[in-house]
């Protein structure tokens, strides 16, 4: 693999590294996070789980990516040609992440332009419902959401544009253009959200400790959990991401310098967001614990109300949350297609344009079956089947597969050389003990809330993604591969 393309500077990988991080749940999910398990005392067990598991696994993606300077599915196949359906399995159910990201940057998308004009009108839930995400109820399955499904078009439009070029040219060069654009924007919003009245009312809300929840497990899973999703750990991304790095690399300080980044986006755009809160609890007189959401519920109906009574600075903030999320998507969307065209262009042998061309296709036709009706609830299904028992399954394998299996003393001379903090014995203990054990659990209580809760409709789209996944991981593993 000799041949293959490389960042043209550490910028871009970095910017592109920090894209993949800094996505929508940073915005929407973070916040809601940490006021449900603890508000300030919260931070204890999520720099806990940076340091056991964020830093040390993605330490190790980088690691041998760069080593390797090929795709994960061929070194996985390299270890042991049997694992290469595991490695199948988990970049598919990456490419599945994908298409229903691709959906919910559509939302965003049809948003943005709604945000110009505030065409939610006084209803925002009714607005989302019947126009962008559709609800719960199986009798508009039958209908599609026509302003999504061309927000869905346009989405997978930019992705090829972008995937298509080489990682310098494509990726690199749109991460250093958005993720400057997108602190920027985070930034601005941010600082004024601070200037209302209210302010801190939202951000002591968010904040107040509650210590006693520290004893508590589940506190502590959220923690992992927060950041397995956060920092895409283990969902080869930045494994993927390594593989293009030249020589002379410092991986050590780049994972460093990526974590923290990724953490001061998510804790200052907490802030920012219960800033806002507060606000409109204060003019509102609405309870705090009325206006606290997370995800759709939190972007979609709660700010465009905020949005309906602030005035002029509702039309310039709305415009630019969206703008926002929608940068940050994008470079999300980027990382998540890239294990899946890595590994598709070097089993097959066809060239990145013709590889992201064909994965485009079949991935917008998937994504457009999510918009119909049922287009928020169908998404939540397929989430939380993804990651409760796909990806969180697998990251616990990888870390046996590569720590007990491949030798972690294999890529540890790759990962000193250059960087000035060193790995060793101690990071070695991480992966191979505690990273498992604490994956495993999480993984556990995952499963049994998938199967308490899931209804047989719920079991039927389960049943269908886990087919389409092992269908093709063993059609991929069983083709002969192009690369030698």
């Amino acid at each position: 693999m000799s041949e293959r393309t490389q960042w043209d500077s550490r910028i871009s990988f970095l910017f592109a590294m920090i894209g993949v991080a800094v996505g929508v749940g940073n915005i929407w999910r973070f916040s809601y996070v940490v006021y449900t398990n603890g508000g300030g005392s919260f931070f204890i067990p999520y720099i806990v789980a940076i340091l056991i598991l964020g830093i040390p696994f993605l330490i190790m993606e980088y690691g041998l990516g760069f080593s390797f300077k090929t795709s994960f599915t061929e070194i996985m196949k390299k270890i042991n040609p049997k694992f290469e359906i595991i490695a199948w399995v988990l970049v598919l159910f990456t490419f599945i992440v994908t298409v229903y990201y691709m959906v919910i940057l559509s939302w965003d998308l049809v948003y943005l332009f709604s945000s110009l004009t505030f065409d939610w009108g006084a209803d925002a839930a009714n607005y989302f419902v019947n126009t962008v995400g559709g609800s719960s109820n199986l009798a508009d399955a039958s209908s599609f959401l026509i302003p999504t499904s061309i927000g869905v078009l346009i989405c997978w439009f930019i992705l090829w544009f972008i995937s298509n070029r080489d990682i310098d040219k494509g990726i690199g060069k749109a991460s250093k253009i958005l993720i400057p654009l997108l602190f920027i924007i985070m930034g601005i919003i941010i600082v004024y959200a601070f200037t209302l009245p209210g302010a801190k009312i939202g951000i002591d809300t968010l904040i107040y400790p509650k210590w006693e929840m520290l004893w508590d497990v589940n506190i502590w899973l959220a923690a992992f959990g927060q950041i397995i999703f956060s920092l895409s750990v283990g969902e080869t991304l930045a494994l993927t991401y390594a593989s293009y790095l030249p020589e002379n690399s410092k991986l050590v300080d780049n994972v460093i310098f990526v974590v923290l980044s990724n953490s001061a986006f998510e804790v200052c755009t907490a802030f920012g967001v219960y800033a806002i809160l507060g606000y409109m609890s204060f003019t509102s007189g609405t309870p705090m614990i009325q206006l606290i959401t997370e995800g759709t519920g939190l972007i979609f109906i709660v700010f465009p109300r905020i949005f309906n009574v602030m005035g002029l600075m509702g039309h310039i903030l709305a415009p630019l949350l969206f703008l926002s999320i929608l940068f940050a998507g994008i470079t999300s969307a980027l990382g998540l297609f890239e294990p899946m065209l890595s590994s598709t262009t070097d089993k097959l042998g066809w060239s990145r344009r013709k590889t992201t061309t064909v994965l485009c296709i079949v991935g917008c036709l998937l994504s457009l079956t999510l918009t119909t009706g049922i287009s928020s609830y169908l998404i939540e299904i397929v989430d939380t089947f993804v990651n409760k028992f796909g990806v969180l399954l697998l990251i616990p394998i990888q870390a046996i597969i590569f720590g007990w299996i491949y030798g972690l003393d294999n890529i540890i001379p790759v990962l000193n050389e250059h960087s000035t903090v060193k790995v060793g014995t101690i990071w070695k203990a991480i992966i191979r003990y505690i990273a498992p054990v604490f994956l495993f659990g999480i993984w556990l209580i995952g499963i049994y809330e998938l199967f308490i809760h899931a209804t047989q409709f719920e079991f039927m789209i389960d049943i269908l993604v886990m087919a389409f996944v092992l269908i093709f991981a063993f059609y991929f593993s069983r083709r002969k591969s192009a690369v030698k």
